[in-house]
């Protein structure tokens, strides 16, 4: 029997919401993450779960924003937003009309290192939503209504973004970071970029960056192997062997100093950061229980504890480990009121210079692994989050049985390990970008 378009539709929404799906023992089971390999030679990575006839895949090709050329600044965000907008036989309208009737969900993002997608559909409608992404892909439109648009919603919200002071402290950060590297530019263009972008340059990003050679995938829900294989090489089969991508390379950030953009705000937001550690490195999971310990802990980090439980200064302050291609960074942010400004930015480097130093204990190291080898699980509670993690997998080169040795990765880490890797980590120079008001703070390069 047939589910009806508008009974699908209900179920999908329930599927992508992850209530439908319960897999609080994932990591236990993650043996049964699979190794497709297509006969063209597409790999993906494949977790079947059969509790409800629904399939999410997400993709992931190397080469993004970072790879726009010069004065075609977000050409890949735009190309985001447009390859679902008309392919083949389909108009933009037709297009999204067969999306919508068959409860299919497309959607395309870049970021500075790739450009993704993520595909949900049910099993009734599978073939469907595969033929659609393969046409999505392989012979997209770009139709002159669509175009002007989307570049038109691009233009709005850059426009928009003009005054949001969290966009505009993370612009500043990475221009003067990479200043000369490609990782300089904003992701999303600015508006001549945006406005200089044609639709043969469109066209040339499709041919050149969707490669079969630069292609991750992961799978998930109730589809065997068997039954992947040939959606895989009927989708991403006619796709070029090999992506064309220019050479970029390696960047240290220069990261000293303050940078100041006045805003008439009441309140300043800072971004700050410095130089991290490789996701490959041996360091990285000391390196990432060290972060947890900073700043990654929510409400029992020690620059939450500092800076908002014993002064006030912030609502929230948080850092996290970014793991760029070119240059693995540590990142942090906060707001605070324009006259306190100074007060926070000294008491991060405080913090920065106490980790540094070893100032660590035992229970600090025990609190963190415990919080993150027990929150590991809540990652991986519906199909679109384990697809996502499957892509990761594949693109840091995690292997296949990442899933299960995750935790034993975390529970090795020693507390000389954090203190050895805390001194690597964070004794460096940081750059602290602030937008706002701040009193008594001027720009200077330290």
């Amino acid at each position: 029997m047939r589910v009806s378009d508008h009974a699908r539709t209900i179920l999908l929404t329930l599927a992508l919401g992850g209530l439908l799906v319960n897999l609080p023992d994932r990591p236990a089971r993650a043996a049964e993450v699979e190794e497709v390999v297509t006969p063209l030679g597409i790999r993906a990575y494949l977790l079947r779960e059969p509790a409800i006839p629904f399939v999410s895949l997400a993709f992931y090709f190397e080469g993004g924003a970072a790879q726009d050329p010069e004065g075609r600044d977000g050409l890949s965000n735009m190309a985001a937003g447009l390859l679902d907008e008309g392919a083949g036989p389909y108009d933009s309208k037709a297009f999204r009309s067969a999306l919508e009737d068959n409860a299919i969900r497309l959607s395309f993002d870049a970021d500075r290192d790739g450009f993704s997608g993520e595909l949900k559909t049910l099993n009734d409608t599978r073939e469907f939503a595969f033929e659609l992404l393969r046409l999505a892909l392989t012979e997209p439109r770009f139709d002159e209504e669509p175009v002007e648009r989307i570049r038109g919603q691009i233009l709005a919200d850059l426009r928009r973004r003009e005054t949001d002071p969290d966009y505009r402290a993370a612009r500043a950060w990475f221009a003067r970071a990479f200043a000369g590297h490609p990782y300089a530019r904003p992701t999303r263009g600015t508006p001549e970029t945006v406005a200089a972008i044609t639709r043969e340059d469109l066209r040339r990003f499709v041919a050149g960056r969707l490669a079969r050679g630069n292609l991750h995938i992961g799978v998930a829900g109730d589809i065997t192997a068997e039954e992947l294989i040939p959606l895989l090489d009927a989708t991403f089969g006619a796709l070029p062997a090999e992506p064309r991508l220019a050479p970029i390379p390696p960047v240290e950030p220069e990261t000293r100093g303050v940078i100041v953009e006045r805003m008439e705000i009441p309140q300043s937001v800072v971004v700050f950061g410095h130089a991290g550690i490789p996701r490959d490195d041996p360091d990285y999971y000391a390196a990432y229980v060290a972060n947890y310990i900073l700043g990654g802990g929510g409400f029992s980090s020690r620059l939450t504890e500092e800076i908002r439980e014993k002064r006030g200064l912030v609502y929230s302050v948080y850092s996290y480990l970014y793991d760029a291609r070119l240059s693995p960074l540590w990142l942090g942010s906060l707001a605070t009121r324009n006259e306190t400004v100074g007060e926070a930015i000294a008491l991060v480097r405080a913090e920065l210079e106490r980790m540094a130093k070893g100032e660590i204990g035992p229970k600090d190291v025990a609190d963190a692994k415990t919080y993150l080898t027990g929150s590991f699980p809540l990652r991986l509670t519906s199909n679109d989050r384990i697809a996502r993690t499957l892509v990761a997998m594949s693109y840091q080169g995690l292997g296949r049985d990442y899933l299960e040795k995750r935790n034993g990765y975390i529970e090795a880490v020693t507390l000389d390990d954090v203190r050895r890797v805390a001194k690597r980590l964070f004794a460096r120079e940081t750059l602290f970008s602030v937008v706002g008001d701040p009193e008594g703070l001027e720009a200077r390069t330290e």
